[in-house]
């Protein structure tokens, strides 16, 4: 249950030419507070209700607990987040031993695209393609749970 993750910036579309999939996905917060973060969120046709602790001082890891519930359920609980509601496109890119998920933001977050990959150790290797840009692992601003506060259109 703990997730360990780098995020990077993307550079360039060539992502989209060696994608496996692609899912519509929307997400809001119920809580935003820096010790917990509980997320919904609908991707495709499926339902979760998603946990994550505080990140540890690196911001590779954290606690994440995450349940998949009904579109209806998600949908209504939607309804009670606090506001922000995030919409983005998924990309799922595999490389390597891993796959990489490049989320594209619409909305007030439109121009921001950003790539995660989940290790299963802090120090683990992995591949890095040319698309990808400056990390911003531990950069709060690029958490969804913040850009649904502070969304990158109101960034200089």
């Amino acid at each position: 249950m703990i997730e360990i993750e780098r995020k990077f910036l993307v550079k360039s579309e060539a992502y989209k030419a060696r994608a496996r999939t692609k899912t519509r996905i929307v997400q809001g917060f119920l809580n935003t507070d820096p010790n917990r973060t509980v997320r919904v969120r609908i991707k495709g046709d499926i339902g979760y209700i998603t946990v994550k602790g505080k990140s540890n001082d690196t911001g590779t890891s954290r606690f994440e607990w995450e349940k998949e519930i009904s579109v209806e359920e998600a949908d209504a609980l939607l309804k009670l987040c606090e506001k922000g509601i995030l919409e983005k496109s998924r990309y799922e890119i595999p490389l390597g031993d891993h796959v990489y998920e490049v989320d594209e933001f619409y909305g007030d977050n439109q121009g921001l695209t950003v790539a995660e990959i989940e290790l299963n150790s802090e120090n683990e290797l992995f591949a890095k393609p040319d698309w990808l840009g400056k990390e911003v692992t531990g950069e709060v601003k690029y958490y969804n749970s913040q850009l649904s506060k502070n969304p990158f259109i109101n960034w200089e």
